[in-house]
């Protein structure tokens, strides 16, 4: 059955969700019985907990635009992230209060043979539909854990998310359109808009080769319902390995180019220093950058908070997930005592290369001791995470090992 609403998506967001504050948008607070607030270990780390439209209640950072963060725990309930607990993640205000579907289209033009324009419903009769398990991160994820701290939105450990997304591939429209020999990059705009005239609008731009990967999408559903508006309906790019920076949202506009594109948000923003690991010695600026791309390897404990006490006496089960930009993960490694002893965890089922990978492994702990745990994955051609974080002015490229202490009772 095709995914369309007959709302004329969303309405309810007529309300003001993109041009008020929270006081003026109807939003609900977290329950009573649950906490109002989360304080992230870190500067400017205090996030009060709000439920928008189509989403529980999860950590705001800004309003305008929406940059919403999903409380860490949430990833320890299910290995795909639920629509409703997804990272909400905007760089423009002029975001549309409803969506049309009667008259929404999008457009294929440029370096073509012929210029195309499409429904939704179009797009699912005309074209064959895939699935793809991904993980969408944003760059700036764990962005706050950057030491020195660096210029951006302060983001924890929760600006990214794992989805089944369902859509077409980008190719196959594009070869519908026809593409021109001479075509170098394609470039993406949604329906967002800037506030103010001297903003850039938002675009993207994709090597046609990467655009032409098989896994690379048009989606319009994710985890078997439609994009919430919040994370891009009715359409949004899916570019599984790659940084949510080029996941354009509200897609509504494809300009296939037979040049490089030099707009703004590929020359000037989303770039890192131009060297092997994409960091700087803290403070230093780069004398040449690259615009970021493809995901380092990571790895996070998932079902043990830092600071927790546990019990002793009996095998502590630790949970986590893995993934990288789409290698796949071949072993995830823990050690309990900072790095001295390291011990192979038990990796669960494998949703797709492109997907977080669920492992767990069982401990002995003492009582009365103190204990660091640390996950490191590695990939199948043998990346891993680093035991220290590396640096660059943007907090871009995190795959530290990451630290959660705990102690334990007699």
């Amino acid at each position: 059955m095709p995914f369309t609403d007959g709302l004329t998506r969303r309405r309810f967001l007529q309300s003001g969700l993109i041009a008020g504050g929270l006081s003026a948008l109807g939003l609900r607070s977290a329950r009573a019985s649950a906490p109002s607030s989360i304080d992230l270990p870190f500067d400017r780390g205090h996030r009060p907990l709000v439920a928008f439209p189509e989403k529980r209640p999860l950590m705001v950072m800004t309003t305008r635009p929406p940059q919403l963060e999903t409380p860490f725990p949430i990833f320890d309930e299910n290995i795909f992230t639920p629509n409703d607990a997804f990272f909400v993640r905007w760089h423009l205000a002029g975001i549309p209060t409803t969506v049309d579907l009667q008259t929404f289209r999008l457009t294929i033009r440029g370096r073509v043979k012929q210029s195309l324009s499409f429904s939704l419903t179009d797009l699912q009769s005309q074209f064959e539909s895939i699935e793809v398990a991904a993980v969408c991160q944003c760059a700036g994820n764990s962005r706050g854990f950057s030491e020195p701290q660096v210029a951006g939105g302060q983001w924890g450990h929760g600006a990214m998310g794992n989805a089944i997304w369902k859509g077409v591939r980008l190719r196959d429209v594009l070869e519908k359109a026809g593409v021109e020999k001479d075509a170098k990059h394609v470039r993406f705009d949604g329906l967002d808009r800037p506030v103010a005239d001297v903003t850039p609008d938002f675009l993207k731009s994709l090597p046609l080769d990467k655009a032409m990967a098989d896994q690379v999408l048009v989606a319009y559903a994710m985890n078997g319902e439609p994009l919430p508006f919040l994370n891009g309906f009715p359409l949004r790019l899916v570019v599984p390995g790659w940084y949510a920076t080029y996941w354009v949202k509200m897609l509504n506009d494809i300009e296939v180019l037979n040049h490089d594109d030099h707009n703004f948000w590929m020359d000037r923003a989303y770039r890192i220093p131009h060297n092997a690991c994409g960091c700087l010695a803290p403070g230093q600026k780069p004398t040449s950058t690259v615009p970021l791309s493809t995901m380092p390897v990571r790895s996070f404990i998932t079902n043990v908070n830092n600071g927790a006490t546990l019990s002793a006496g009996k095998p502590t089960l630790i949970k986590g997930i893995a993934f990288d930009q789409g290698y796949g993960i071949d072993q995830v490694l823990l050690s309990i005592d900072g790095g001295q002893h390291w011990d192979a965890a038990q990796l669960g089922k494998d949703y797709g290369d492109f997907s977080f990978r669920p492992w767990e492994i069982r401990v002995a702990l003492k009582p009365e001791q103190s204990y660091r745990f640390q996950s490191l994955a590695i990939n199948r051609i043998g990346e891993s995470q680093q035991l220290h974080a590396k640096w660059n002015p943007n907090g871009y490229l995190r795959n530290a090992v990451e630290t959660v202490h705990v102690a334990t009772s007699g």
